[in-house]
């Protein structure tokens, strides 16, 4: 693998020009189909193969008005008014009228008909449905429905609009995501000391982002794309693109400052660096194609368009940035005298010296955890599992409109329904019964269904079956006791089906659970269910990849178990934060409860290519010090003292452009890019420059031992670029002295 990107970097460095042109190209082709198809984002969530899902196809063969999404309009009388009075009253019923004759609208359900106006005559609570999905919804509708509330707010009334039309919330980009891309500017100029190497990893991650997510909104005109997929595929390629560029520009640096020719060390930074991105990459985007295998049409969705990202942001990293370095020549080379160029300089030496050994932090970290490694293990695995402690209470749910942000429509209408009516009637439940005799038996099978249902604990209401004459089927509003969130109302779903057969026999009518809270029910199970078979095979993928890159026992076993702390001690995190409140008000949580059903597999999925990413970049140093020495603990520590700074630059940049989407107020990414933040904070600074190298030290020569029979029957991928230190595709090396700045 290194001899062929080694040549990729070669040639990428003498067609640069060619290069930045076909990037530039296909950017521009990019944005073009954006602006020719247009794109639309679709949050709806369904689940092929699920009672929920068949219930709901059938029932919009019939009752297209009931399969369709809804919105409500709470009508809300000053202090000593009701809104039976004539004035209120009057003003409602123009509302309605209006409302009516509104785009899209096919139904309006007022509150008098559906018995929603609370005892004290205060609140009136009227549907709206709509034949379409959410998502079929036009530009413009709900804008027309919040329009015809005029009437009811001039008679005096205080009126909001909400419903299941309205999602949970609309990502809005935030001046404070920025903050993200500002910090990284600003440890990549620490990092290098120049304002042009600082520069250059933030212009590959625009180009790469610019491509991939242009591209996504061009197929999202004619494929289901979340706004959750585009803001993950953001957040990713982002953090990702910026760290690969910093690896391959580091090692490209270093080499500079040694006095390696400017194409020579182009194409041996792509080489080295460059298989050790590859491979990072590569794990990350195995694991979100991965997401396929849960099939569910959303999460499968997302997995592509971040696994999609991921691997422009490779593809950057080993053709475009070499490219670049062949126009900038020289001038990135650190200034004779700098302390990078000292660093450089260190980091090259050979000779087994006090002078030759990194003097730098991570080195006095390393020497400082190799100390006493046995009790630096224990104390770092008691903290990692101590701070996993909350997962054990992880509940998983999808969000609805309790978890939009204050001051919203929606969360308004929301709060409103659910202190006057209760918590149930922001998610009811829709019972699909099909009668075995159509007609008037049929109609009494279905009235009987709603009385049976009426009987069972935890139902606040059962509507009127609407019926369908021809195909024998009803479809019954049941209001449970909690809301959608709520494990009650998961209990009282799971009770109506267990319960299916027997009122079958009761009735002579077949039931089954539908509507978008039993939908969300259903997700959640499939999800939590595919939880531990996708952490087997990402825990199987970690061993197998380590095994074949290190040709080592017990580093990817250390690897895993790593892994898994991280992820453990991010679920404790997103549970104390988002279910336990703690530090809720800091983080601006728009309410606390369940956490959203598919973080824990997409965190899985995206830190599992991260700490293989720092892994592989810190124990390669190692390594190399090891085959270069022969010294088991010294190795760790000057290794730990070599890579740590770009390691440490990577995961601050990375923990920064998540910890930045923390700030948006939208329901979903909120935790997933908290979680994120978090997991890379833990994962580099206390599995990977902590407890591995402690670790290491503890197991002393036993960590590079492998079996001769397995050493045979591996593959050698040669991630350090073991092969290119042969000579045999050197090209003749210059001092920078000879070099003309700027030349390539």
């Amino acid at each position: 693998m290194a001899t062929w990107l080694y040549r990729l970097g070669l040639g990428a460095y003498r067609r640069r020009r060619l290069v930045l042109a076909a990037w530039l190209a296909v950017l521009a082709g990019a944005v073009c189909a954006l602006v020719v198809v247009g794109g639309k984002l679709d949050n709806e969530f369904t689940i092929p193969g699920s009672e929920s899902q068949r219930a709901q196809d059938t029932m919009a063969e019939d009752f297209p008005a009931a399969a369709g999404t809804s919105a409500q309009i709470v009508f809300t009388a000053p202090e000593g008014r009701k809104v039976s009075d004539p004035q209120a009253a009057q003003g409602i019923q123009r509302t309605l009228a209006a409302t009516q004759d509104a785009p899209q609208v096919a139904a309006v359900i007022p509150p008098d008909r559906a018995g929603t106006v609370t005892p004290d005559g205060r609140t009136a609570l009227a549907q709206v449905n709509y034949d379409v999905s959410r998502s079929a919804l036009d530009d413009g509708t709900l804008d027309a429905l919040e329009d015809t509330t005029r009437a009811a707010e001039e008679a005096g009334l205080e009126v909001s609009v909400g419903g299941q039309a309205y999602g949970n919330g609309v990502l809005t980009p935030s001046v404070l995501e920025l903050l993200g891309v500002v910090v990284a500017l600003a440890v990549l100029a620490l990092t290098f000391g120049s304002l042009l190497a600082a520069g250059m990893p933030l212009l590959t991650a625009f180009i790469g982002i610019g491509t991939g997510l242009a591209a996504l909104l061009a197929v999202s005109s004619g494929v289901t794309v979340s706004s959750t997929a585009l803001s993950l595929a953001l957040m990713l390629g982002l953090a990702v693109g910026i760290d690969y560029a910093l690896f391959v520009l580091s090692r490209h640096r270093t080499q500079l400052a040694q006095g390696m020719d400017p194409r020579e060390s182009a194409g041996r930074a792509v080489g080295t660096a460059g298989s050790a991105v590859v491979f990072a990459g590569m794990t990350v985007i195995i694991a979100l194609v991965g997401l396929m295998v849960v099939r569910i049409p959303f999460l499968t969705v997302m997995g592509l368009s971040a696994a999609a990202t991921v691997l422009i942001a490779v593809l950057v990293a080993v053709t475009l940035l070499p490219a670049l370095f062949g126009l900038a020549g020289a001038r990135l080379a650190p200034r004779p005298g700098s302390r990078a160029a000292r660093r450089a300089v260190v980091a090259g030496g050979t000779e087994d010296t006090d002078e030759s050994r990194p003097s730098v932090m991570g080195r006095r970290w390393a020497r400082l955890v190799t100390r006493r490694p046995l009790l630096v293990v224990l104390a770092t695995v008691a903290a990692l599992v101590t701070v996993a402690v909350p997962a054990a209470d992880l509940r998983l749910a999808l969000p609805d409109n309790g978890t939009a942000a204050h001051g919203t429509s929606q969360r308004e209408t929301y709060d409103t329904v659910a202190d006057a009516f209760g918590p149930g009637f922001n998610g009811p439940l829709l019972v699909l019964a099909e009668a075995d005799t159509p007609g008037q038996a049929g109609q009494r099978q279905a009235a009987a269904v709603a009385g049976r249902l009426q009987q069972l604990p935890g139902v606040v209401k059962v509507g009127q079956p609407q019926y369908a004459p021809e195909s024998g089927r009803a479809v019954i509003q049941v209001v449970p006791e909690g809301g959608p969130q709520d494990e009650s109302t998961q209990d009282l779903v799971a009770a109506i089906r267990d319960d299916a057969a027997t009122i079958e026999g009761e009735t002579g009518a077949a039931v089954s659970v539908t509507g978008t809270t039993a939908i969300g029910i259903d997700v959640s199970d499939r999800l939590s269910a595919s939880l531990l078979p996708f952490a087997a095979v990402v825990v199987g993928l970690c061993l197998v990849l380590l095994l074949l890159v290190f040709r080592s026992l017990v580093v990817p076993v250390k690897a895993t178990v790593g892994f898994l702390l991280s992820v453990a001690a991010s679920f404790g995190a997103v549970v104390a934060v988002f279910q336990w409140g703690w530090l809720a008000d800091a983080l601006d949580v728009a309410r606390t409860g369940p956490v959203v059903s598919f973080l824990p597999i997409v965190l899985m999925a995206v830190l599992f290519g991260l700490a293989m990413d720092y892994e592989v970049f810190l124990v390669s140093s190692m390594r190399e010090e090891w085959v270069r020495t022969g010294r088991a603990r010294d190795a760790v520590v000057d290794g730990a003292g070599h890579a740590s700074r770009v390691v440490t630059a990577a995961a601050l940049i990375m923990f920064f452009v998540f910890a930045s989407f923390v700030t948006t107020e939208d329901a979903i990414v909120k935790p997933i890019a908290f979680s994120l933040a978090f997991g890379v904070l833990v994962d580099a600074f206390v599995v990977r420059m902590t407890l591995v190298p402690a670790v290491l030290a503890m197991v002393g020569r036993g960590a590079w031992w492998l079996p001769r029979g397995l050493d045979r029957l591996l593959p050698d991928l040669d991630i350090e670029g073991a092969r290119l230190h042969d000579g045999s595709h050197k090209e003749p090396v210059r001092p920078l002295t000879e070099i003309k700045a700027g030349s390539g």
